[in-house]
């Protein structure tokens, strides 16, 4: 059965309870809970602690198990999104550390799947960063199987702004990539993150992708995205993609979301589906973030049992 939550990265104001008491008093089944490591992270929406994995241990997860069973909500999954693969080595093995560490923590939890980002060398092409891509990832994903957790990338290009140009942070962006990337890692604890927001930016078929790939589909996340076609018109495609594409919550964009739950209740998934807010008209203060958690998860409930 399909589980309404949401990602905890917006609720960075509160605390691991919090954010359970939260979920369960407005309606919410399940939380995608962050896992950064403890400091401060330049990017958006980024460096979120509600679990601390480092040195997490057996008695921390029984805490926190008991934590998410007072309030009935689940952990739908573990998130933790940098670049694994960046341009500096010694900062993405830094990055590749903290993955084995949250993998830990989600078979420590039980919980069933850890949430990233495969990253990429911005500056080269996808040929030129799959030798690096296999390295890294081949004994990811092996690490990843002897815990009993599946990993899901999530299919955002991070190519939004001058420092991710021209590649993007992100190389699982495509159907392509995908079929390339599961043939040379065949795994069944390799899959997919969805957002269909992200196709909606690349201008690709999301419910086409969502029916090939749905053995693939490990977790979903829920946000929304608006083209300006009239700036769209005057930029262009190549032009950075934050001058004509704004996310925004479920159905104040362009995703069509009674197609979306139709074709992914077809597919067969059965896990979380989490809404996450990056509406910068909904950031003003907790209480607006609150807010808009709220109204996605109003609006989604439609398409739910």
């Amino acid at each position: 059965m399909l589980t309404l939550g949401f990602v905890s990265a917006i609720l960075p104001d509160l605390t691991l309870e919090e954010v359970l008491a939260f979920a369960a008093s407005n309606g919410f089944s399940c939380v995608e809970l962050m896992c950064w490591p403890l400091g401060k992270a330049e990017r958006r929406y980024a460096g979120i602690t509600h679990i601390d994995v480092a040195g997490f241990s057996k008695s921390d997860a029984a805490r926190v198990n008991d934590l998410a069973a007072k309030y009935g909500v689940s952990i739908s999954g573990l998130g933790y999104y940098p670049n694994p693969l960046a341009p500096d080595k010694d900062e993405a093995k830094v990055y590749v550390k903290h993955l084995e560490h949250v993998i830990k923590a989600a078979s420590l939890l039980g919980v069933p799947v850890v949430n990233t980002f495969v990253g990429r060398d911005y500056t080269l092409t996808i040929d030129e960063n799959w030798p690096r891509f296999l390295k890294t990832w081949k004994p990811l994903i092996a690490f990843a199987e002897k815990h009993n957790v599946k990993i899901g990338i999530e299919n955002c290009p991070m190519s939004f702004t001058k420092d991710e140009w021209p590649g993007g942070k992100n190389l699982m962006t495509s159907p392509a990539i995908w079929r390339r990337a599961f043939n040379d890692i065949p795994s069944d604890h390799f899959g997919l993150n969805f957002d269909p927001s992200h196709f909606i930016l690349q201008h690709m078929d999301y419910l086409k992708a969502m029916r090939e790939f749905g053995p693939k589909l490990f977790h979903m996340h829920a946000k929304d995205a608006r083209i300006d076609r009239d700036k769209l018109n005057e930029v262009g495609v190549f032009a950075f993609p934050n001058q004509w594409h704004t996310p925004k919550l479920p159905g104040l964009g362009d995703v069509d979301w009674g197609k979306f739950f139709s074709v992914l209740t077809e597919t067969g998934y059965k896990g979380g589906v989490c809404i996450e807010v990056e509406d910068r008209a909904y950031e003003g203060d907790l209480e607006l973030r609150k807010a808009s958690l709220i109204q996605s998860g109003r609006f989604l409930k439609n398409f739910l049992p």
